[in-house]
């Protein structure tokens, strides 16, 4: 690097270009590996993931808090004492200071609801009281996140989402590299 030129960094930003636009396929096939991974629960993680979407779209959320609730819980297969982290991580670039904090804290937020049988703290999310994103995350967790786990819920396949999401990831708002998408 240290003897790279302008014109080498014009190859290499021409070569980001083609590859970042090809970042909704990339997560679209990360998404698809939660099929089948029920882990217990009555739907499989994918399932979870659309149905949270779904209930987000029929309550007329904005596209960018839509794929939110689709991507939440993609860092599971990674991240599996971590997940909302790694699903922030992906999403951060794309979407507002606070869809990025719902994302990133509703582990923590969703914990209410079983941390206490599992020997844990259920109100853990109150250390963030306070805080600009607590009741929007209470809120994407109660209404969304929680009870998509229906096994007859009329849930949206993720061939509907798909053109939302390319939308929200053609349009990166927070990245050092934004010279170069452009």
């Amino acid at each position: 690097m240290q003897e790279s030129t302008a014109d080498d960094w014009k190859i290499i930003g021409d070569e980001f270009k083609s590859y970042a636009a090809a970042l909704p396929d990339r997560v679209l096939v990360h998404l698809r590996l939660l099929d089948g991974d029920c882990g217990g629960f009555p739907v499989d993680r994918l399932t979870h993931s659309l149905q949270t979407a779904t209930r987000a779209y029929r309550d007329k959320r904005d596209e960018e808090y839509v794929i939110c609730a689709l991507l939440h819980d993609i860092g599971d297969t990674l991240g599996s004492f971590n997940h909302p982290d790694i699903a922030a991580a992906i999403l951060k670039p794309f979407v507002s200071a606070e869809n990025h904090a719902i994302v990133e804290k509703h582990g923590i937020f969703q914990g209410y609801y079983f941390f206490h049988h599992l020997g844990m703290n259920r109100n853990l999310r109150d250390q963030f009281a306070g805080e600009s994103f607590y009741n929007a995350t209470l809120e994407f967790c109660e209404k969304y996140d929680a009870p998509a786990f229906d096994p007859d819920y009329d849930t949206l396949p993720l061939e509907f989402f798909e053109p939302m999401l390319r939308r929200v990831m053609a349009r990166p708002k927070n990245t050092i590299y934004k010279s170069v998408t452009e």
